[in-house]
């Protein structure tokens, strides 16, 4: 099959800097905070994040190193309490090899690449939402995989699938850029990726595995795949009256009467998680929505293709 090619994006579409003004009220956001939602906290000690001498690079679409995805952060093992909202201060560090590569909140994987690269689906799944929040992850594409596991690709420029979509392992879903707020304060230093959440129990879960965990890797590492068979997807079920607690749990009345007029069970489950994990502050209660309880296993590859990465390394390590 010969490969598709996709326009590169132009920099107001990498950090999906329209409309405007809506960009503009949620810049605001993450400054001031919002209604149960703490300012972003940050000091100099952010600053260690900047990486000048790889990320001019990336934002002129060309790799740092032939064909190798850099991880730049991982999971935090040690992550700041939730009620103190987003913190991208590098203060109480551990990933999962016990060493610094993170910062207080993160809460997912972030790969390295250059501005323009297609990012494909990590395993088969159902596309549960696709939106743009500039304070929070800029455009961002949520799969359910089914077995009470959900992903995020977010930093996107542009996406090539639509909600309610199936997607198969290795099938293309985005083009990769830097949206968000935090591209538009570091440009040019801050380096352009794509952030990788993994969901397990509705809950934020490191896909890398320490001693005694199972990892969430295919053959227990990170690695690019080709594009698989088609699959028969079997969404999660969810429990009604476990989504409806979380729910009504929800401090901020608007999030909260959203929520409960989304008539379809999957579409409210789903839409709770993604609220419910992306805005914590806003919600008392903290459960699985799942109708049973799933254990780790391996299921992922990383959502770029083999046919332009051969393999994944640690920033810390290069």
């Amino acid at each position: 099959m010969a490969k598709m090619t996709h326009a590169k994006p132009g920099i107001v579409e990498a950090m999906g800097l329209r409309p405007w003004r809506k960009r503009w009220e949620q810049t605001l956001i993450a400054l001031r905070g919002a209604e149960d939602v703490p300012p972003t906290k940050w000091d100099s000690s952010a600053l260690k994040q900047l990486y000048p001498r790889m990320s001019p690079k990336l934002w002129l679409g060309k790799p740092h190193l032939p064909r190798k995805i850099i991880i730049t952060n991982l999971f935090n093992r040690t992550q700041t309490p939730i009620h103190d909202g987003w913190s991208t201060r590098k203060t109480q560090l551990d990933d999962f090899r016990g060493r610094d590569l993170t910062y207080d909140s993160h809460n997912g994987t972030d790969f390295a690449i250059p501005i323009g690269t297609v990012v494909v689906a990590p395993a088969a799944g159902v596309v549960v939402r696709v939106n743009s929040e500039f304070n929070r992850g800029g455009l961002k594409i949520f799969m359910d995989h089914g077995a009470g596991l959900m992903t995020n690709c977010a930093h996107l420029a542009r996406a090539l699938v639509h909600e309610g979509q199936e997607v198969q392992r290795g099938e293309p879903i985005a083009i990769s850029g830097y949206s968000g707020v935090d591209a538009l304060v570091t440009f040019p230093f801050g380096v352009p990726h794509v952030h990788f959440n993994t969901w397990l129990n509705g809950e934020p879960v490191d896909p890398f595995a320490r001693v005694g965990e199972v990892s969430l890797w295919r053959g227990g590492r990170p690695t690019p795949g080709a594009q698989d068979e088609r699959l028969q997807i079997q969404p999660s079920a969810y429990d009604e009256a476990k989504v409806d607690a979380i729910i009504a749990s929800c401090k901020t009345p608007s999030v909260r009467a959203d929520l409960a007029g989304i008539t379809h069970l999957a579409q409210r489950a789903a839409q709770t998680l993604i609220a419910k994990n992306y805005y914590p502050t806003r919600f008392d209660l903290h459960q699985s929505p799942y109708a049973e309880h799933f254990e780790r296993k391996e299921v992922f590859q990383v959502p770029f293709q083999k046919s332009d990465f051969d393999e994944v390394v640690f920033l810390d390590e290069i």
